[in-house]
């Protein structure tokens, strides 16, 4: 959920950083450089033989099919000792590849060396090449749920083999410790709520267990901790912007999109929320957000940063300065301060994303293309769409009062269309008019609780309004059995991510491993007692 995102075409992209998947801007280089980066020290690609349908009985999933698909995993055992642990990453939305480095470096690699474990990734159904069906229609969807996906960690702990390792590592004779971040991590809480009589324990990092359909709140730590004066820039901006379409001054509308070099958008809304990419546009951003900010430079970028002070840029020449007066008439003789160095922005940076397409087409920033969402081809962004439109909900919208980022057009309705547009009903299966939200939440929400769940967050994420520690939660308090974390100065699941020597890592990021650590080594010491009450219940 969760969005991590990272960019791409509906059609034909495979990576999201975690929750939502960006984009229609860049395609598949962008998961192949990320593979090809994390390859460096590849692992080989295994499968199993995963049922299609957990759930013959569950009529939801009517007609059933008894089939399975090849769903790949990736393990390292180069840590592991006999009467080690097994620790699962959660692949996500993205492709297993691409989670190489928490077997290398990041936390899987952490726990593995403290604990002699055996690390692997599974890669999520309907992701990288782990698809039941050939094609993503609504009806070969069906069964992208949360309880089929949650199924899948449950069915793989109890049947995954390890080439090579001669010990039947299956549980629940082994401890199985899950890991995933933003909605992997919201999976992992899920997967130990509801097979914890299989799975000893988990660690949930930014897990996105409570979902809302309109998620105003995503914006709400960059009007907090982002430059004051890049944020007033901005808010001022939108403000003045969200007048004239109020006042329906179309004169000026166009104007203020002409600036921007946008006026081929005809759509209020897709020029909304194209400028406001650098941001975090409604699940789409080609350049880097502050969700992708983070402490370990190998991962992260300061796009978001170099963005913002590109905004407040007080050498700005004479004629990017002068546009901030252009359209004064429209507010009161009101400068729109700083509106050049936006503009000029976007048209620096994003406008050369297109290399050439119409602004006006899906090539480029248009989205008014129906026959563009219906495109069945197995994708991450379809699967991701798809996921977001029957249970995850979360559309990222302007604010209903106070100030916005983003301009106040941007609302659930323009997430929604994509949905009726990608997904057409079925022979067996419709998307419902809007999310169904209480599949995702039946789980607990924002107050899951489960034996060995460790959940941990970080309070400058965007996503922290639908996690454990909210804003808006009760007082939180932390036991070995019940552990909860909450990093001060930590964006989205940044505990993921790590250097091999774990004391060299900033304090605030080193402590949380350290944490980490002795949560598990704790939990550890209880197995045997653990193992002599659940052994022989095997049920899914």
């Amino acid at each position: 959920m969760f969005p991590s995102i990272l960019l791409a075409s509906l059609a034909t992209i495979s990576a999201v950083s975690a929750r939502y998947p960006a984009h229609l801007l860049t395609s598949r280089d962008a998961e192949t450089s990320i593979e090809r980066r994390q390859s460096q020290h590849a692992y080989l690609p295994h499968t199993i033989d995963m049922p299609i349908d957990h759930f013959p009985d569950n009529p939801r999933y009517a007609p059933h099919t008894k089939a399975t698909f090849r769903q790949r995993y990736y393990f390292d055992s180069s840590y592991y000792k006999p009467g080690g642990p097994v620790y699962l990453y959660i692949g996500g939305e993205t492709s297993g590849p691409s989670r190489f480095s928490n077997l290398q470096t990041g936390i899987i690699q952490i726990l593995m060396n403290a604990t002699n474990g055996l690390g692997v990734i599974l890669e999520n159904r309907y992701y990288g090449e782990s698809y039941p069906f050939n094609t993503s229609t609504t009806d070969e969807l069906a069964y992208l749920t949360t309880e089929q996906t949650i199924a899948d960690n449950a069915y793989f702990a109890v049947h995954a083999t390890f080439p090579g390792i001669a010990t039947d590592l299956s549980a629940p004779n082994t401890p199985w410790i899950l890991y995933g971040g933003s909605l992997a991590g919201a999976q992992t809480a899920f997967s130990i709520k509801q097979y914890g009589h299989l799975l000893f324990g988990g660690i949930a990092s930014s897990a996105v267990t409570k979902t809302v359909l309109a998620y105003p709140e995503w914006y709400a730590p960059i009007q907090k901790f982002a430059p004051q004066d890049c944020v007033t820039s901005i808010n001022d901006i939108i403000d003045k912007f969200d007048a004239l379409v109020k006042s329906n001054k179309t004169e000026g509308i166009n104007e203020f999109k002409a600036v921007f070099g946008l006026e081929a958008l005809t759509d209020n809304r897709d020029f909304a929320m194209t400028i406001a990419f650098p941001l975090g546009g409604p699940m789409n951003y080609p350049t880097n957000t502050w969700q992708e900010l983070n402490w370990n430079s190998s991962y992260g970028s300061q796009d978001f940063f170099h963005f913002c002070s590109n905004v407040t840029n007080m050498n700005a020449l004479a004629n990017v300065t002068a546009v901030d007066t252009l359209l004064s008439n429209y507010s009161d003789g009101q400068p729109w301060t700083n509106l050049g160095n936006y503009a000029q922005y976007v048209k620096q940076t994003i406008l050369p994303l297109c290399k050439g397409a119409p602004i006006d087409s899906t090539s480029c920033f248009g989205t008014q293309n129906q026959t563009f969402y219906a495109d069945t081809t197995n994708s991450v962004s379809r699967s991701y769409l798809y996921s977001t439109c029957t249970e995850q909900g979360a559309y990222q919208v302007a604010p209903a009062s106070g100030p916005s980022l983003i301009s106040r057009v941007l609302q659930i309705d323009y997430t929604q269309q994509w949905c009726e547009w990608a997904f057409p009903k079925g022979t067996f299966n419709s998307i419902p008019s809007t999310p169904n939200l209480t599949y995702y939440n039946n789980y607990g929400g924002g107050n899951i609780s489960a034996d060995r769940l460790a959940l941990i967050d970080g309070n400058i994420d965007v996503w922290l309004g639908v996690c454990y520690h909210s804003n808006d939660s009760p007082p939180r308090y932390s036991t070995d059995l019940h552990p909860e974390y909450l990093i001060a100065g930590a964006g989205h699941h940044w505990d993921s991510y790590g250097i091999k020597d774990v004391e060299a890592e900033p304090q605030f990021i080193r402590e949380a491993h350290l944490w980490e650590i002795r949560t598990v080594r704790k939990w550890l010491g209880t197995f045997s007692k653990w193992r002599a009450g659940v052994v022989g219940n095997l049920e899914l």
